[in-house]
């Protein structure tokens, strides 16, 4: 399958059309999502008939948008007026929202298709995509293991080709863990970068802090999806300011000269040798671009332990307001769709609600440690390099049961959240992407995280392009996938 650059200008000069294109795409989720279970929802009548629209734009001359004719997948957890928003749960598929989200109204208004919508863990509470209603979502590259999460689906949809991009949601890594367990990129933008219509509430994703971005096989694509979705919104009280950020001339950037800091365990995160191997490789790739690197340690601000807790305290009141919202609507899910929740998921809840509100406060002090240690990091350096994962695999349990290792190679970790090092990010607002860094032995992607200074997404975009450029790996895709 052709990138969604190339899709476009061959849309855009006519060789192809927006109906050949979402067709090709429909067929292929339709013999091989059943392996993978990416999807929730499939709109593949809907899709045609708005490829069928964009084709007569084509033909009449109409101005064309970056993604005219292009399909793309985008979380459940996205509102897309007249589909279901499941959340990962089936009681939720009554939920018919009114209302498109900022993000999707951009792709449309750029001439994107949506194809469907993707797989998600409850509510996106944990990094791996599996519940009691699609099931486990699996990478691409082995299908017994698990796509991450939570946005599995979008990164399977991408990894899988079933779509050149999509959509994915970011609250502790939940676009970076997939994009490097399914093997493409997947990018974190900065906070407010791209808006956010919540409500009630409309600072519900303060903490931790909630971004909505790009998934793709490329770096380019994923900045010209960011092209698309960037920019203030009035429904969201955090979005940025619009500076006119060119994130597709920013893939061309120079990158040699400026300075990143290596830092291999990110506070003392356990590492498998064979991702550490992987990692360390791609870095010097970097070096060898003109990239100056030094490696750093010590701690985030913080134990890791605190950080982890304070994460879990954050996002489990998150999820709490969410239920006692829905129960003021007349949903119950702690009543009568229990049974539909994931032990994980429940326990989550429970922590939301017994947090006081000094509790909750006191957070605030923890994500300023953090954020304080990565400022004074980001003022000597342009960037940080971590790995994104401790591990390249994770083994799918099915019926809501799948979660991460509880050790690497013979250190016990927390199974929910000690084998990621994304969450930090999360509590600063930082950009920071996941890059595949290579293949593991028994054919597992790795990926390597790259942190950016405030605001800069650009410069991730640069310094991921650049890696690209010298280790392409999208060519892997068709001779390494399982399917």
């Amino acid at each position: 399958m052709a990138t969604a650059a190339e899709l476009a200008a061959l849309i855009a000069e006519r060789s192809v059309t927006p109906v050949e294109v979402v067709e090709a795409h429909i067929r292929r989720i339709e013999a091989l999502d059943p392996k993978v279970r990416a999807f929730v929802t499939l709109r593949a009548d809907r899709a045609m008939a708005e490829a069928k629209l964009a084709e007569d734009a084509l033909n009449t001359g109409e101005p064309l948008g970056l993604l005219h004719g292009l399909p793309i997948a985008v979380k459940d957890q996205a509102d897309l007026a007249g589909e279901p928003s499941t959340y990962g749960i089936r009681a939720l598929e009554r939920f018919v929202p009114t209302e498109t989200a900022p993000d999707i109204l951009r792709l449309k208004a750029a001439g994107a298709i949506v194809i469907g919508k993707t797989n998600m863990p409850e509510f996106g509470h944990k990094a791996v995509t599996d519940n009691l209603f699609v099931g486990p979502t699996s990478t691409p590259f082995d299908l017994t293991h698990n796509a991450g999460g939570s946005s599995g689906g979008s990164a399977a949809a991408v990894a899988a080709c079933f779509t050149p991009l999509a959509q994915g949601g970011d609250g502790g890594g939940s676009i970076r863990i997939p994009a490097a367990l399914s093997g493409v990129y997947g990018l974190k933008p900065s906070w407010g970068r791209v808006p956010a219509r919540n409500r009630p509430d409309a600072y519900a994703f303060a903490l931790p802090m909630v971004c909505w971005g790009p998934m793709a096989r490329t770096v380019s694509d994923a900045a010209l999806m960011l092209q698309v979705i960037a920019g203030p919104d009035r429904s969201d009280p955090f979005s940025l300011p619009d500076h006119q950020n060119d994130f597709v001339r920013a893939t061309k950037e120079d990158i040699a000269g400026r300075r990143a800091a290596y830092w291999p365990t990110f506070g003392g995160v356990a590492i498998a040798r064979d991702v550490s191997g992987l990692v360390a490789t791609a870095v010097q790739r970097l070096e060898y671009l003109g990239l100056e690197i030094d490696e750093i340690s010590d701690d985030l601000g913080a134990p890791l332990d605190t950080l982890r807790e304070s994460w879990m305290r954050g996002a489990s009141l998150g999820y709490a307001m969410l239920i006692e919202d829905m129960r003021t609507q007349g949903l119950d899910l702690l009543g009568e769709y229990a049974d539909q929740l994931s032990p994980s998921f429940a326990q989550y809840i429970d922590r939301g609600a017994r947090l006081s509100a000094v509790e909750h406060r006191r957070e605030n002090n923890v994500r300023s440690a953090v954020f304080d240690r990565l400022q004074d990091v980001l003022e000597k350096y342009d960037f940080i390099l971590t790995p994104t994962l401790s591990v390249a695999g994770v083994p799918n349990v099915g019926n809501g049961a799948t979660i991460g290792p509880s050790e690497v190679d013979g250190t016990p970790v927390d199974p929910l959240l000690g084998w990621s090092l994304c969450f930090p990010v999360n509590f600063t607002g930082h950009p920071a992407a996941s890059i595949p860094a290579g293949f593991t032995a028994n054919n597992h992607p790795v990926g390597l995280q790259i942190i950016g200074r405030r605001f800069r997404d650009d410069e991730v975009l640069a310094v991921s392009a650049a890696l690209e450029s010298l280790a392409p790996w999208y060519e892997a895709y068709r001779n390494r996938t399982d399917l």
